[in-house]
């Protein structure tokens, strides 16, 4: 099979793509009947109340394209073990988002929540998913967990947008894929173009003023939780030690974005849990800058952002603590930018 594996790839990413595309509509449909509808509010900016559930679609096209493979292809052992764990994580996650979604508006409790995750995460941990170059082995296993939850709740942080979450997910897949293909890792290439291939059947619908659908919490918390597995069974740093911060600068909107609200919100008195119109994609739109460019602009940034983490990769060690360099330089005068802003004096939106 090894020979064949570019082809796998293929298929892999185009049997979720279709699922999706089929199942989201009729998730949509069962969102609607149910009445299982996000509502706009003070916090949410959506126009009108949207059905959720395309997570669901997006889970079902991940997992029955994984099914598929394991039927009519010959994994190797290790593969087999890796990507069990991550079904079966991955499926707990999405069980504790849709939970959250059919309890909306009020939702799981924040604590309820980061329990489950953080057992989901040592569960995943102990069956070897955890950061291999931090030592000792205590220090690797508490950075690992954080790492699971922060990035599986970064990507339902920025769910905020028509789009934003979702390309996200679509982007930093690809991203994975790019840089994991020449890898030992055959579990995070899979993952990496099913999931892909499950999210972008469900963009057009998300993106759609007439077909409208969120992907919810279970969505969201369940890509960024195959995302933060799939950036741990990568070899990083065959050329240089930077190579291992490659994840960080793939998934640098979902990072950012997390880090600076809670930031801005903490600096307030808030709490960072606490829900408000302070992201930097809500920033933007008060710019008078429309939504979909936003969407645009912010995929591109983060297509260029894998870019660079693939250079990261390949470069010998002074050229890459360069890169490093100019990296963080660019998103510290982002962050500046957009730290300026008045979120209280917005002018009129754009869309």
């Amino acid at each position: 099979m090894s020979d064949n594996y570019p082809y796998f790839y293929l298929i892999t990413f185009f049997i979720p793509l279709f699922i999706s595309l089929i199942l989201t509509p009729a998730f949509r449909a069962l969102a609607l009947r149910y009445g299982r509808i996000d509502r706009p509010n003070e916090i949410k900016t959506h126009k009108t109340p949207t059905p959720l559930f395309g997570g669901a679609a997006i889970f079902a096209a991940f997992t029955a394209t994984l099914l598929l493979l394991r039927l009519f292809t010959s994994f190797p052992t290790g593969t087999l073990h890796d990507l069990r764990t991550m079904l079966c994580g991955g499926t707990v996650i999405f069980l504790l988002g849709l939970a959250d979604d059919i309890k909306k508006p009020k939702g799981l409790g924040v604590g309820t929540r980061f329990i489950i995750h953080f057992a989901v995460a040592f569960a995943v941990i102990y069956a070897g998913f955890r950061i291999q170059f931090l030592k000792p082995e205590h220090i690797a296993v508490i950075i690992s967990a954080l790492w699971i939850v922060g990035i599986s709740n970064a990507l339902n942080i920025i769910d905020i947008m028509d789009g934003l979450s979702s390309g996200q997910v679509v982007t930093a897949s690809i991203g994975f894929l790019l840089i994991e293909l020449p890898s030992e890792s055959i579990y995070a290439n899979f993952a990496a173009a099913a999931l892909a291939g499950a999210t972008l059947g469900f963009l057009p619908y998300n993106m759609s003023e007439k077909r409208k659908i969120f992907m919810g919490d279970s969505g969201s918390l369940f890509c960024g939780f195959i995302l933060a597995l799939m950036a741990l069974g990568c070899h990083y740093s065959k050329n240089n030690p930077l190579g291992v911060y490659a994840p960080v600068f793939i998934l640098a909107v979902p990072i950012i974005d997390t880090l600076f609200v809670s930031f801005l919100r903490m600096r307030r008195g808030m709490s960072p849990f606490r829900g408000s119109k302070d992201h930097f994609a809500l920033r933007l739109e008060m710019t008078g800058m429309p939504r979909h460019r936003i969407v645009a602009a912010v995929t591109l940034f983060t297509l260029f952002m894998s870019v660079c983490a693939w250079l990261l990769t390949k470069l010998t060690l002074w050229p890459a603590t360069a890169l490093a360099a100019v990296l963080i330089a660019v998103i510290l005068f982002i962050l500046r930018k957009l730290a300026a802003i008045d979120i209280n004096n917005p002018p009129a939106p754009n869309r």
